[in-house]
Order: structure tokens, then C-alpha cells, then sequence
């Protein structure tokens, strides 16, 4: 049987909806968040050394981060489907935005994340002014035109075929869901780019992925 250690509001909510498209079987071991520090708890150290999610475990293997667990899914329980046929174009672009989801999208967005914490507490008041003006300072620099610069390329790629890999639905739109909910939530996708917000439309109205957000419970990224 598959497990899926869930931590709430993250990565782990689209393995969840990769199994539902594929028709898995599988059980929900559940974690909660830190509410102070927002980290996954020890307990998660007990199934991976990282203590991070997703993690699942099937029989005996134990597979981390979200573009592995996918291509495992896949290929092993697959039997061909939610991916291009080997050494077409699209298997191609499978396999880029499989990466480029983790490799490139997201890292400005935990950047965004990260600076926007600087200036509020546990940080000493004396300094919060400092960390403030820095932060602004990085965003508008740096951060925010890298985000406008990833929006602007997402937007146009999905103007050359109906799903990022082609014209069938595929696990690389799973896959890229996430970092596009996150720039949906606090990277200011908005109706500027009308490809994108109708991507995430059509996503959320799919019934494995209704299904999944049912399995999982409350998804904040939603909002």
C-alpha cells in the first residue's frame, strides 16, 4: 500500500492528486505544521532524515521530493498514462517542466517568502527597521522582476498548446501546479495573465483533483 506523509499546505497535496488521476489505492499519514516557525514536524525525520514533505513510502522503498515521487508514480503504476510518448517533443517538454517547477519557479518565491518575514519578530526591534529596508530594497530589485520574468515565460508557453507538455493533460501540469498556486497566493499572478489563471481554473474544477483536496483537508494555497 502507498502512504503519503502529508504536511498541510505544501508540496504533498498534488501527490495526492496524482494518485487520484491515476486511480491508486493509497493511505494519508498526516502532519501539522509548526504555527510559529510554519517547519514540518521531528516526527517527519522518521521516514526521511530531512524531515520534509512529500514523502511516501511504498512496500520498501521510501521516495522524497515531488519530481522523483511523480516519476516513480508514473512509471511504475502509469502504464502509460499523464505522459508523452517517449522521444516526441512533448516528452521533452515533460521532462523540462518537471524540473524547471522546483528548479527554477520556485526558488524566487521562497525568496519572496523568506525576505518578507525580515523585519517582525523573533528579530530584536532595534534592528526591524534595518531588515525592513533591506528586504524592500532585495524585492524590488531582484525578486519581483525575477517573478514578473517567470510569469511573463509560463504565459507565453502555455499559448503554444493546451497543457504546458502538449495538448493531452499530463503529470507535468501536476507538477507545476504548486509553484503556480504560490504565485497565484503571494507572487501577484493576477488577470494580467489570463492563460495562466485559466491553467489553475481548469485544474481545480478536474474531480481528481476535487478529490484530492477533500483527502487532504484545508489547502491555504487556495485562498
Amino acid at each position: 500500500m502507498i502512504i503519503v506523509h502529508h504536511l498541510n499546505n505544501s508540496r504533498s497535496q498534488r501527490v495526492l492528486w496524482l494518485l487520484e488521476e491515476l486511480g491508486l489505492a493509497y493511505e494519508i499519514k498526516s502532519y501539522q505544521r509548526d504555527p510559529k516557525t510554519m517547519l514540518a514536524p521531528p516526527s517527519l525525520k522518521a521516514i526521511h532524515p530531512l524531515g520534509k514533505s512529500p514523502v511516501i513510502t511504498d512496500g520498501d522503498n521510501t521516495i522524497a521530493e515531488s519530481g522523483a515521487i511523480i516519476e516513480y508514480l508514473v512509471q511504475k503504476y502509469g502504464y502509460g498514462r499523464l505522459i508523452p510518448a517517449a522521444d516526441s517533443k512533448d516528452r521533452l517538454r515533460y521532462t523540462y517542466w518537471l524540473h524547471y517547477a522546483e528548479g527554477s519557479a520556485m526558488p524566487p518565491l521562497l525568496m519572496k517568502l523568506i525576505f518578507g518575514r525580515l523585519g517582525h519578530p523573533p528579530m530584536p526591534a532595534l534592528l526591524r527597521p534595518v531588515a525592513r529596508m533591506i528586504a524592500k530594497g532585495v524585492q524590488r530589485s531582484y525578486i519581483d522582476p525575477q517573478l514578473k520574468s517567470h510569469m511573463d515565460f509560463m504565459e507565453g508557453e502555455l499559448g503554444k498548446s493546451t497543457w504546458f507538455a502538449g495538448e493531452a493533460f499530463s503529470a507535468a501540469d501536476i507538477q507545476i501546479s504548486f509553484p503556480l498556486e504560490a504565485f497565484q497566493s503571494r507572487g501577484g499572478l493576477d488577470a494580467s495573465r489570463p492563460r495562466l489563471l485559466d491553467f489553475l481554473q481548469r485544474i481545480h474544477a478536474r474531480p481528481a483533483y476535487q478529490r484530492a483536496i477533500e483527502r487532504g483537508g484545508k489547502y491555504d494555497l487556495l485562498k
